[in-house]
């Protein structure tokens, strides 16, 4: 509205202007006041190599965020992908402003893809998920529902059935979690991925971790605060192969149990004693034979050999172990970027 009819609708009808001016100026304020105080979620999808699904996983993530009332964008982390990922992501960024995608100079591994998006987040909520739907998007409204029911600063998804997973896998994704619940001085709910809902306090205390091989499930049921399971039946990949093939797994699960646990460092020193203790006795054993004369003390070769073999293989294994941890400490000690961050689309 120009000067001049501001002057012109004074000159006409006053009151009737300055009532209209102050409707508007109320109107305008509500929907200020409404826009502040709306909440907000973020979707984190880090993909890899995830061009036959990354375009229907957009799909269908639109479509489910488009029924919530809040405001919502999705963050995509490309993990240094090698085929179409970043070009059909930069596709869809550029064509919706409520999508941002971070690309990796390299791959960097799933679970930095996860802090990143994490890093990148300032919402109210965020939902982490994969681009394989195989945790599907459409179970978003009811994860809500259930942190708003239970006022729950997480919802962690248990996967009651894993379709389309071998007998092997489930296997020793079950041993791995019953090992780390045994080992870790905290509680790690069985059969949880990394498909969850976190609040803003969650992310706040995540950013404040500064450690480089980070376990994401592992750091925020350590995070603590209220924590809520949410049971649900896990989808087979729309396509494409798994990025974790058996020796990802072995990797995983040993940089999990040495970042959670020192116990590993006990077994050492117990196998250490235990070495120790037969070594005593079999020295007692073969002297009070030669004296008391029940057994043969110069027996030869095998006993020496196996004596050789049994003592060799606790100090290698004892050895290993303190090793794994000083590689830890040497990663950490370089203090060396998660990622390495090449551009960011908005």
């Amino acid at each position: 509205m120009t000067g001049e009819n501001v002057i012109a609708g004074l000159t006409r009808n006053p009151q009737f202007f300055i009532d209209k001016m102050i409707k508007n100026f109320k109107r305008s304020l509500i929907f200020n006041f409404q826009f502040s105080i709306m909440k907000t979620l973020s979707v984190i999808v880090p993909c890899y190599n995830e061009e036959a699904v990354v375009a229907l996983a957009y799909e269908r993530l639109k479509k489910v965020l488009s029924g919530l009332s809040l405001s919502s964008r999705i963050i995509f982390v490309n993990d240094g992908s090698r085929d179409k990922t970043r070009e059909i992501l930069s596709g869809i960024a550029a064509k919706d402003t409520a999508v941002q995608v971070i690309h990796f100079s390299r791959n960097f591994g799933h679970q930095k893809a996860v802090a990143a998006g994490i890093h990148h987040c300032n919402s109210d909520w965020a939902v982490i998920m994969d681009a394989d739907m195989q945790d599907p998007p459409e179970l978003i409204p009811e994860l809500m529902a259930v942190q708003e029911k239970e006022h729950a600063n997480v919802v962690y998804c248990i996967r009651q059935n894993r379709k389309g997973e071998s007998k092997f896998k489930l296997w020793s994704a079950k041993s791995f979690y019953r090992l780390l619940n045994k080992m870790s001085e905290i509680e790690f709910p069985s059969d949880a991925g990394d498909f969850r809902l976190i609040d803003a306090n969650v992310i706040r205390e995540f950013n404040r971790f500064k450690e480089k091989g980070k376990y994401i499930r592992g750091i925020i049921s350590w995070i603590g605060f209220k924590q809520v399971p949410f049971y649900y039946e896990r989808e087979p990949r729309l396509a494409g192969e798994t990025k974790y093939p058996l020796k990802k797994m072995l990797s995983f699960a040993s940089t999990t149990l040495l970042y959670f646990s020192k116990k590993p460092l006990l077994i050492a020193i117990s196998l250490g004693f235990v070495a120790v203790l037969f070594g005593i006795i079999m020295a007692l054993w073969y002297m009070f034979g030669k004296i008391f004369g029940y057994t043969d003390a110069e027996s030869g070769w095998t006993s020496i050999m196996i004596t050789i073999i049994f003592f060799g293989g606790i100090q290698l294994l004892t050895v290993g172990v303190l090793g794994q941890y000083i590689g830890i400490l040497f990663d950490e000690v370089k203090d060396r970027p998660e990622y390495i961050i090449e551009a960011i689309d908005n």
